[in-house]
């Protein structure tokens, strides 16, 4: 297994949300060089402005770069799907990663490593699966937004190594616990349809450090970024209940629940069955921080007094 390096300089697009702040900020902890793409007026030297002209990317932001990480795309807790906000989950990965793929596949030779975002929904729901980067593309319109999504990163030529992140939702207040914590502030949480669905997760602090695992140690092809040990919605609802010490008894029907942000997004976050497996990553040595979703709730919500 080849000897995990840090990369001098990276290039980040993405960089406001929340893995992109966290991961920017642990990069230029540790003295990494982070150019920054955003879609305003440049307002620091390390920041580059980008898709808001004739011209996505300029090829030469890249030279000189060891990588180049795509995490953008507009956020899917956002109900209900409308065609319209489809189009913008669409535009707003499929866009971003072809430009930042050509502009990898203009640097011939000397491309950069590309690892581009993309998320579990690739998988659909898969009941009783056990599912590793080698499973199949599941049949939904968030597992074909993923499909086109990596095979636009894949474009980024042969010359480059380019890794897509199959992302589980991020165990955080600005991520997926963000509805839910305010349900439970209010005593209306509880099981979300069956409730015994296996739900994906990770920490935050995890995510970043497998983002840098994937940079350091060549890493390639799909990689599942999904805390190793298997909870349920039922898990991550009462463990966020217990934290907050809150009940957790209010069942949300799934009737209801598609009635109230229709069929393509309950069907593909909220009563999608997967068990993720980060097979890629502890096979290539990665050790997790928070390996149950109980330690990455704790890690993420203060205990209440």
């Amino acid at each position: 297994m080849p000897e995990p390096r840090v990369p001098r300089r990276v290039v980040i697009g993405g960089a406001s949300g929340l893995i992109g702040r966290a991961l920017t900020d642990s990069l230029r902890a540790d003295g990494v060089a982070v150019t920054e793409l955003v879609r305003r007026p440049p307002e620091h030297d390390d920041e580059v402005e980008w898709l808001t002209s004739d011209t996505p990317l300029d090829p030469e932001v890249l030279a000189g770069a060891d990588a180049v990480v795509g995490l953008n795309g507009a956020s899917i807790g956002h109900f209900p799907w409308t065609p319209a906000y489809k189009h913008t989950l669409l535009w707003s990965r499929i866009t971003p990663t072809q430009a930042l793929a050509r502009a990898v596949r203009e640097q011939g030779k000397d491309a950069p490593a590309f690892v581009s975002a993309s998320a579990v929904g690739y998988y659909g729901s898969a009941p009783g699966e056990r599912l590793t980067e080698a499973a199949p593309r599941g049949e939904s319109f968030l597992a074909d937004l993923c499909g086109e999504w990596e095979g636009a990163a894949f474009s980024a030529g042969p010359h480059a190594r380019v890794a897509v992140l199959r992302t589980a939702p991020v165990v955080h207040a600005e991520g997926v616990l963000k509805p839910l914590m305010l349900l439970t502030r209010l005593g209306a949480s509880g099981p979300i349809g069956r409730g015994t669905q296996a739900w994906p997760w990770i920490s935050l602090h995890d995510q970043v450090r497998a983002i840098r695992h994937v940079l350091a140690a060549d890493l390639a092809g799909p990689v599942n970024l999904a805390g190793p040990t298997r909870a349920t919605a039922n898990d991550l609802g009462f463990a966020l209940a217990v934290r907050m010490n809150r009940p957790f008894l209010l069942r949300a029907p799934e009737w209801g629940i598609r009635l109230v942000l229709g069929k393509d997004a309950t069907e593909a976050i909220l009563t999608a069955d997967m068990h993720v497996v980060p097979e890629a990553l502890e096979e290539s040595g990665f050790a997790f921080g928070h390996r149950t979703v109980e330690d990455a709730v704790a890690a993420a919500v203060p205990a209440a007094g």
